[in-house]
């Protein structure tokens, strides 16, 4: 046998052993390894080729056309059995994951409302079952709006720099949201009954007060509005959002735009009566939620109402503090802290 053809039968055993080791191998990497081995650098067909040199110049093109056929016909070889090896374990992957869409569907875990946003919720819905519109205003108001329309004299403490952050334009950032009262007076005829929750701001920051905190405000006008039309709206969402139980008491105050005034208390949660030991009552049996009374008509006026013809009533609330006496918080700063251990209470 001469040099030529013994070197085509090497390369055509090798072309058939390479087929059938690809053709049995279970994995790519397997596959791989066999690939290597024919078609690498120091491969069997390498190997083969290094016999060319024994070749007398006219076999050596036709010996060099054969090794090429049989290199490219490994390679094919070699991506086939690759995509049948990809396919089967990608079937083999769909049968492992394959859901069954008759079993019950989960749900995927939920955040929560903040505690300051569910009872705010709650008592706006309170307001809207109970036909009161929920208005808006701006948070950086005028001094007009924040205090001289609602019979804030110049003169009055509530100006002081101590509670009120003023700018350096001469507007400042609202101290309650009564200035939404006065707007929406300008805006609409009476009869009237909204509510204006929101964002205030004052200089004043401990353990049961924030620069920062959310208010409620409230507002009645028509004709023949009095003080028990106040106390029964001011009863019933003390009921709804406390407890039926809950008992209030309204004491005599003043607030420069309501005539007469109150500030409304509600019996202890901690102690259910008086008792000198309670820290949170202070042992009086009862603590102060919310300030109300009938609108000055100063008020009235300001808003552009006849207040020969319209009485009403306002009242003011603050979220934070019905949050901490509805949850049992000491503290309001844990509010405002971001502390998830707190917050994954309330989800």
């Amino acid at each position: 046998m001469s040099d030529s053809d013994n070197l085509r039968s090497q390369l055509e055993e090798a072309q058939r052993q390479g087929i059938e080791e690809f053709a049995r191998a279970s994995s790519p990497q397997a596959l791989y390894e066999a690939r290597t081995l024919y078609l690498g650098k120091k491969g069997k067909v390498k190997a083969i080729l290094r016999g060319l040199g024994q070749l007398s110049a006219e076999e050596r093109p036709a010996a060099g056309q054969l090794a090429n056929q049989v290199a490219d016909a490994l390679e094919a070889a070699y991506q086939q059995r690759l995509d049948e090896l990809k396919a089967s374990e990608s079937q083999r992957k769909l049968e492992e994951d394959a859901a069954d869409a008759s079993l019950p569907g989960t749900w995927p875990p939920l955040g929560g409302l903040h505690p300051l946003m569910r009872v705010q919720t709650e008592i706006e819905d309170l307001f809207y079952s109970m036909g009161f519109d929920i208005a808006d205003g701006p948070e950086i108001e005028t001094e007009y709006y924040n205090f001289e329309a609602l019979n804030l004299p110049p003169d009055h403490p509530a100006r002081d720099m101590q509670d009120t952050f003023f700018m350096k334009n001469g507007c400042l950032l609202r101290t309650h949201t009564s200035p939404v009262q006065v707007r929406y007076m300008e805006k609409h005829e009476p009869p009237i009954r909204m509510i204006a929750p929101g964002r205030v701001y004052r200089c004043d920051s401990d353990v049961t007060h924030s620069p920062m905190f959310s208010q409620i405000e409230g507002l009645v006008v028509d004709e023949n509005i009095s003080f028990r039309d106040l106390k029964g709206t001011l009863d019933l969402v003390i009921h709804r959002i406390f407890s039926p139980q809950t008992k209030t008491r309204f004491r005599p105050s003043f607030f420069p735009f309501t005539e007469p005034s109150a500030e409304v208390d509600i019996t202890c949660f901690a102690c259910s009566g008086p008792d000198p030991n309670c820290r949170l009552c202070k042992g009086t049996g009862w603590i102060e939620v919310l300030g109300c009374g009938m609108v000055h008509p100063a008020v009235l006026r300001s808003g552009g109402y006849d207040s020969e013809k319209y009485t009403g009533f306002a009242f003011g609330l603050g979220v934070e503090r019905f949050a901490m006496l509805k949850y049992g918080i000491t503290d309001i700063r844990l509010f405002y802290e971001n502390d998830a251990r707190f917050l994954r209470q309330f989800r």
